[in-house]
């Protein structure tokens, strides 16, 4: 085990195996200013340059090419289009950026890229998922098909960066929680476009199914879904690590509370957090991360005491 890649450690870690440690990220947000490139260079100088992580994630910061918070009436759904990723800058800079952290890391290090859902890009398109949740009531129809052009756009970014050399995605819910929406509205509305979407994704070996919120996850409603790896915020929202440990033995992901010792320190609360979330996991199929990010302006030096700390853990 001495001497692992990074590479081989998180393939190990997928599997079951003993690792030397346990795989680590951690991420936040960043500004590339809708260049790949840009974003690429930012990936590496954090994943890899400055923190050493396991796991190099870009993040969803070449954004969707349709306004956030731009659906106020019913019939502005149907400005919602195919994207045509033969030409549209989004495919291109997306392409780029993928490709060029693969030449920055080299092999050894996994990449994952971020993508939204279908339902998820749909609730950044409403001031509110109460506005959805009315037009779904209203025209169910129209929904239904403005989530089915979501999904397919969707599930084509993902063979595109895939094929430009991402190892996986971090494909993160929206809506996936009781104090969103129904767990009946979700079946209908999350359920079946995520599947398709991630259908995509059936050739990379470190698919990331990320469950956003702070409480009342459906987290049992997707334990079935065809990834490698589950994230969400186990130290808010629950359930807590030991308790996934008990309904899945897919790879668990997370430990460190987002916004708590990793954001604000004390490093003995950072230490503390990484032992328990080892403790919880046996270490066993298990990723060392926030359970979200973290905010953008965290202080590096508690990122800095979180890298050390999983030093410590052998």
């Amino acid at each position: 085990m001495s001497g692992m890649t990074k590479r081989d450690r998180v393939q190990a870690a997928l599997r079951g195996d003993a690792v030397d440690r346990p795989p680590v990220c951690f991420w936040h947000h960043f500004q590339p200013g809708g260049s790949g490139y840009r974003l690429a260079e930012a990936t590496y100088d954090f994943f890899v340059r400055r923190f050493d992580l396991d796991i190099a994630k870009l993040m969803p910061d070449l954004r969707y090419p349709f306004p956030r918070r731009s659906i106020a009436g019913i019939e502005d759904w149907y400005l919602v289009d195919a994207i045509d990723f033969d030409r549209a800058r989004y495919a291109v800079e997306w392409v780029r950026a993928v490709r060029r952290l693969r030449q920055l890391a080299g092999p050894d290090v996994p990449i994952v890229v971020t993508v939204f859902s279908p339902l998820a890009q749909a609730l950044y398109f409403v001031a509110r998922p109460e506005i959805l949740l009315q037009h779904h009531e209203e025209r169910p129809a129209l929904v239904h098909d403005v989530l089915r052009i979501l999904a397919e756009n969707v599930r084509r970014h993902i063979e595109l960066v895939l094929e430009a050399g991402a190892d996986g995605v971090f494909f993160a819910l929206q809506g996936c929680s009781a104090s969103v929406m129904s767990r009946e509205r979700y079946r209908e509305l999350g359920r079946p476009y995520d599947l398709f979407a991630l259908s995509a994704a059936a050739d990379g070996w470190l698919n990331v199914l990320h469950v956003h919120g702070d409480r009342e996850l459906f987290f049992d409603d997707v334990l079935d879904y065809p990834v490698q790896v589950l994230s969400w915020s186990d130290r808010r929202a629950g359930p807590s690590l030991r308790e996934a440990r008990q309904r899945t033995d897919k790879c668990l992901m997370g430990g460190w509370d987002e916004f708590g010792a990793l954001a604000h320190g004390p490093v003995e609360a950072i230490r503390a957090e990484a032992r328990d979330a080892v403790e919880q996991t046996t270490g066993r199929r298990f990723i060392l991360a926030n359970g979200c990010s973290v905010p953008d302006d965290t202080d590096e030096r508690w990122l800095a005491a979180a890298r050390r700390a999983v030093e410590e853990l052998t």
